[in-house]
């Protein structure tokens, strides 16, 4: 098996998981290292994200880490939560015992393989990278409301005021769509979910499509240029009216690692599920990692 680490560079304690794992699996498979932990075990053959190829990546960080190694290396992704959210994640690095087991099931092959929606984007005829998160169409200028023209299979149904408008897959409708009022959709379903970031109007409704139609989108206002972000990472400035953004389902899918917990499970203790959870008792919460034969 070729694994392949890479880590959040700017958390010591990441970095610093990313040696032990090195030692934890030393041998037992073929390593290889992002350039983003150069200190981490420098023997080793250390590339851009964008060249390993291995069977599996751990990502050692939060959301951030997990999105930004997505976006670069198409392998099937083991995230390891350092962070103060980690939805992504399955395994928790602060529960005693849990990396060290995940690392064991894995060179063992006891993890089965996630597949979700990914989505597509191009302004005018020139494509862009998938998103795994969503893609969000703001007004370039801070404190400024932007009109946004709607369209579902190239017919405008309609405009909208606000600061932005959010297209989000299953997985990111726990992201920056969540925090608009977008509804929480399970990831093993394939959907595209509009959400409106501060709409003029208040009563204005996030709506879940199906992901067969495609969404484009224009600003309209002159004035005013535009932005569309990828997963929150990387901006694309639209400087003219004209340019629309048109966004799908992705033919292409994401990866990730999984040993059992189901998506509910993984949200408990985050505050994001709409029901309470202090009468549960903490064991239980995701998949059993400990070390066993």
């Amino acid at each position: 098996m070729k694994i392949g680490i890479t880590a959040n560079p700017t958390k010591p304690a990441a970095v610093e998981l990313a040696h032990r794992a090195v030692e934890l699996i030393g041998s037992r498979a073929e390593l290889s290292l992002s350039d983003e932990i150069a200190t981490v075990a420098p023997s080793l053959r250390h590339s851009p994200l964008a060249s390993l190829a291995p069977d599996i990546l751990v990502a050692i960080g939060g959301d951030g880490t997990f999105l930004y190694s997505m976006r670069r290396c198409p392998a099937p992704l083991l995230p390891i939560n350092m962070g103060t959210v980690g939805i992504l994640a399955e395994v928790e690095a602060h529960r005693p015992g849990e990396f060290e087991g995940a690392l064991e099931r894995l060179l063992a092959g006891r993890y089965f393989l996630e597949e979700r929606m990914k989505l597509g984007a191009q302004v005018g005829p020139t494509p862009l990278p998938d998103a795994v998160n969503e893609f969000v169409l703001h007004s370039a200028q801070v404190g400024k409301m932007g009109l946004f023209e709607l369209a579902f299979d190239d017919h405008v149904v309609g405009q909208i005021q606000a600061d932005g408008v959010i297209v989000s897959s299953p997985t990111g409708s726990t992201g920056y769509s969540l925090s608009s009022l977008g509804p929480i959709v399970d990831p093993g379903l394939d959907a595209l979910v509009l959400t409106t970031i501060a709409p003029f109007r208040v009563e204005a409704r996030a709506l879940v499509i199906d992901p067969l139609r495609t969404i484009r989108l224009r600003s309209i206002d002159a004035d005013r240029p535009a932005l569309l972000i990828a997963d929150g990472q990387e901006e694309s400035p639209l400087s003219r009216p004209s340019s629309y953004v048109t966004i799908y389902r992705s033919p292409r899918r994401q990866t990730l690692v999984r040993f059992g917990s189901s998506f509910f499970q993984r949200l408990r203790g985050k505050r994001i599920l709409p029901w309470t959870e202090e009468f549960l008792a903490e064991e239980g919460s995701g998949a059993d990692l400990s070390p066993r034969a």
